[in-house]
């Protein structure tokens, strides 16, 4: 083995970093969907109690192990690795999703998703930097929102296994499916998921400054989202971040019972949960070619504006295959709008910062996503989940839209990505001086 090879692993595993990455995203997709396919099991557990606003507080809980593990594992990665971020995130959100199938009550599945959530939060933004920094130049939208097919893929199965499993075997079914592939994925993942190249280069010196290490190279990765011009950025996709996932969770957390208040019977709701999924596969297979090919703030804010639209549609009520039309071409630019959101941020800012601007963003975002299912919750309790609902999100898509404007980069599709904060640097300088003229 070459010393080049040693410090660079892509020629022998880069070919794995792909699969692998789509792999452990599928699974946290299987956490984005489960909750909303056993509610309607677990609101009819007899000694559980639960009504529409108690199991909207448990969907927070998990919601906020998340949202913390998202904020501080993407920080953990830009300075520990990719690599090891993944490993451990998979081992152990598996673990406890195991343990949430044999919760006794309310209070332990509610702390037991808190704790998995935690792993689940670091998954996305180290994989989301892991892929765009072995994708070619030029082509980074369409590696994020590639990886991001993993995320519905494992959603939509997730949707089927809901389906086939539950009349049979009970929720607690489901959590035993889900933890399972990871006793396959992690030994993968121990042998053949490479280092990032980025991650190795500034390790060992090789970002342009000394091997010893400097200040700068030290620099905790949070204070980098506010510097070289980056702060108005980087609020304006934690406002769209927040808007985007209110959206994605809201939707799969209460659309088949939204669906249900709607006259539809369980098993259309649950089937409805699976086409809007279907659609979420479908829009990334698109979004992330358009990106690549027109950039990413007119890509992105077309999407939320898609969403917008399709949303406002879904308050008519379709007879036969047409609500499942509707509802298709809503996930095909609800979801993908919020993962060209992640692909924008991956090829803006600088590889030492750029899982934690990824994670602050999906951090943030998690905000959202907690109010979405409250949203839900209440609308469902005072019987207004239909159609009101629906207009309101039509309504945080289009704020989505907007705040994505106020972003004040746009690097062109086949600009490299920045590695170190001199590029971020001379980027924002080369983009200032585009407006100027």
């Amino acid at each position: 083995m070459t010393a080049d090879s040693t410090i660079n692993p892509r020629a022998r595993y880069a070919g794995w970093v792909a699969p692998l990455c789509w792999t452990a995203v599928a699974l946290e997709g299987f956490d984005l969907v489960v909750l909303g396919v056993v509610l309607p099991a677990l609101l009819q557990e007899p000694t559980w109690g639960l009504t529409p606003n108690t199991a909207s507080l448990v969907s927070v809980v998990g919601l906020v192990g998340v949202m913390i593990g998202a904020m501080l594992v993407g920080a953990i990665s830009d300075v520990i690795g990719r690599r090891q971020t993944v490993v451990w995130t998979v081992v152990v959100f598996s673990i406890l999703t195991l343990a949430c199938a044999f919760a006794p009550n309310p209070f332990v599945f509610g702390l037991l998703r808190f704790l998995a959530g935690l792993g689940l939060g670091g998954v996305l933004p180290t994989a989301i930097a892991m892929v765009n920094e072995f994708a070619r130049t030029g082509r980074g939208g369409q590696a994020t929102t590639t990886l991001m097919t993993g995320y519905h893929v494992g959603a939509v199965a997730t949707a089927l296994l809901g389906i086939l499993l539950i009349p049979r075997w009970g929720w607690g079914a489901m959590f035993i499916v889900g933890a399972l592939p990871a006793l396959v994925l992690v030994p993968l993942l121990m042998k053949y998921l490479p280092e990032s190249d980025a991650f190795l280069r500034a390790r060992a010196g090789l970002d342009g400054s000394p091997a010893g290490g400097t200040a700068k190279r030290r620099r905790n990765p949070v204070g980098i989202l506010f510097q070289h011009g980056l702060t108005r950025s980087t609020l304006a996709f934690w406002i769209t971040s927040f808007m985007g996932l209110l959206l994605v969770y809201g939707l799969n957390t209460w659309l088949p019972q939204i669906m249900r208040s709607a006259g539809y019977e369980l098993g259309a709701a649950l089937a409805l949960l699976l086409v809007l999924n279907v659609g979420a596969v479908l829009g990334l297979l698109v979004a992330g070619k358009v990106a690549d090919r027109i950039g990413n703030r007119r890509s992105t804010t077309a999407w939320f504006a898609g969403a917008a639209l399709f949303l406002a549609l879904l308050s008519i009520k379709l007879p036969g295959i047409g609500v499942y039309v509707s509802v298709l071409l809503a996930g095909l630019f609800v979801f993908s709008a919020q993962v060209l959101v992640y692909a924008y941020i991956s090829h803006l800012y600088p590889a030492a910062a750029r899982a934690t601007a990824v994670g602050a963003a999906s951090g943030f975002g998690r905000l959202g996503a907690i109010t979405g299912p409250l949203i839900g919750g209440w609308l469902l309790t005072a019987g207004l989940a239909y159609p009101w609902g629906f207009y309101i999100f039509a309504v945080v898509a289009a704020v989505g839209a907007l705040s994505i404007l106020l972003v004040n980069r746009d690097p062109a599709p086949s600009e490299p990505l920045p590695v170190t904060e001199d590029e971020a640097d001379h980027l924002g300088e080369r983009h200032a001086g585009r407006a100027r003229h």
